[in-house]
Formats: C-alpha cells, sequence, structure tokens
C-alpha cells in the first residue's frame, strides 16, 4: 500500500529516493504527508519542545525567523483538553515569552481570540511534533518543526523540507541548534509549588 511505502522510504531516506518517490506519485505523497494526526497523545505532548526548522508564507517574516536564536512551544495539561500553551523566543541575546490557555478538539486548537487555528500534522520522528498555524482565516500559513532533541538526522529534515514544498511555502529555515534555549519562564503556580518544597 501506498502509505507502508512512504513510511518505509522515510525511515531510510536519502535525498535521490526523495526526489524520486515525489516524481512518480506527488499529489498522493503529499496527501499522505500532510495528514493531520488521527489521535493526540496528551502525555506525548507534556513538556517543552524545541523548534527545529520552520517556514512562514511571507517572505519577510521568513527573514525575520532567520534573526532568530533559538525557540520552544511547552505545553501543560490541567485536563484532557484544557492546555496551557507557552511559546518563548530568543531574538539578540534577549527572551521573550507568551502564554496561551488552549481548548484540544482532536488534532487541532484555536488561539490568540481566535485568531490562529492550529494543526498537529503526522510526522515520522518518532519526538517530534509539526504545527501548521493558520493566521487571520488562512491569509498567513506558519509551519513549524519542533523536538525534544536539538539536532534531527538529515532523512527526518528531509521529510520536512517536502511537507513544506507540499504547502507551497519557501524552503525551511533550520535553526542553530547550538543557541541556547530561553530559561523557562516562572509562573505564580511555579512559585507556590517552589514555596511548598521547603516546609
Amino acid at each position: 500500500p501506498f502509505a507502508f511505502t512512504t513510511a518505509f522510504i522515510f525511515r531510510g531516506i536519502d535525498s535521490v529516493q526523495l526526489t524520486c518517490i515525489l516524481l512518480v506519485n506527488n499529489k498522493n505523497t503529499c496527501e499522505y504527508l500532510l495528514r493531520p494526526l488521527n489521535e493526540l497523545d496528551h502525555h506525548h505532548l507534556e513538556g517543552r519542545w524545541a523548534m527545529i526548522a520552520g517556514s512562514l508564507s511571507e517572505l519577510p517574516l521568513i527573514e525575520h525567523l532567520r534573526l532568530r536564536d533559538s525557540a520552544t512551544a511547552k505545553f501543560s495539561s490541567a485536563s484532557e483538553t484544557n492546555v496551557s500553551f507557552r511559546r518563548t523566543m530568543s531574538l539578540n541575546n534577549t527572551c521573550s515569552y507568551k502564554s496561551f490557555n488552549i481548548s484540544l478538539e482532536g488534532s487541532t486548537f484555536t488561539f490568540d481570540n481566535g485568531r490562529v487555528n492550529t494543526t498537529f500534522i503526522q510526522t515520522s520522528c518518532d519526538d517530534c511534533i509539526l504545527l501548521s498555524f493558520d493566521v487571520k482565516s488562512g491569509t498567513r500559513r506558519h509551519f513549524y518543526l519542533y523536538s525534544r532533541r536539538r539536532q534531527l538526522e538529515q532523512r527526518e529534515i528531509e521529510e520536512f523540507r517536502v511537507q513544506v514544498e507540499c504547502v507551497n511555502m519557501p524552503p525551511p529555515v533550520v535553526m542553530d541548534p547550538t543557541k541556547e534555549l530561553c530559561p523557562e519562564e516562572k509562573t505564580a503556580k511555579d512559585a507556590r509549588k517552589a514555596e511548598e518544597r521547603k516546609y
């Protein structure tokens, strides 16, 4: 079956094989690679993820992405559907933080007062998440790959490059894994837990 063949190729991928499968069946390949997650594992999602690479539909924003030193996303669950979503970005040795309360609906969630619709996309990388952000009713798209690791294998990066090509976006920016991540922002809840541990 097509799905088995594609997964097998990506497990032992090189650039020549990847080019060949795209030339043979580009439409089916893209449909397979851009599938939303069938079932989101909340336990797997929990914790902090480092951005590995990303692309945006608007070229000026791509240049801004190149200037970032690092970026992260963190998910912490209050329940199966109510989740805290925190994003950090390091730019010119300065860290910025944003937090949102989100409600998961299958493989999607919305935040920033409904301005951003987000979908978890399938990836063959076991310790990665791939997020597609549709901003302002789809007028702008962000496509970000995160991982528990700071650096992926070449075949994993190549898979993401093809996924970016499938959504007709510019070639992805790959983050420098040697750049430090921002320290985690302490919340009021974190402070209370620290105080409780003193007693």
